[in-house]
């Protein structure tokens, strides 16, 4: 099992700047993929950002030039900067990551998930 726990949530006004931090625990050989999603109030969730174990990114449209993925291998640590913050970027953030469990098994994990409320 996989544990992951969030944190840095919380308010902030329109163009202020947050940190996420999600860290993985527990038994597996490796993490490999970790990503960020979000989900607002009435809407589907969304893949924000994810980052490989070789340090490529991708970015929803939306948060492009605003969010900064990152990550630190030796911690099994992600984090997601986050600038220029807007009132559409409220919603509940969620840490996800792929983990190898044993050499040919991985599984998928989520975090519980932390608030993030832009407002003035």
């Amino acid at each position: 099992q996989v544990q992951l726990v969030e944190s840095g949530g919380g308010l902030v006004q329109p163009g202020g700047s947050l940190r996420l931090s999600c860290a993985a625990s527990g038994s597996f050989f490796s993490i490999n993929a970790m990503a960020w999603y979000r989900q607002a109030p009435g809407k589907e969730r969304e893949l924000v950002a994810a980052i490989t174990t070789g340090d490529s990114t991708k970015y929803t449209d939306s948060v492009k030039g605003r969010f900064t993925i990152s990550r630190d291998n030796a911690k099994n640590t992600v984090f997601l900067q986050m600038n220029s913050l807007k009132p559409e970027d409220t919603a509940v953030y969620y840490c996800n990551c792929n983990a190898q469990i044993t050499l040919r098994i991985t599984k998928d994990y989520w975090g519980q998930g932390t608030q993030v409320t832009i407002s003035a």
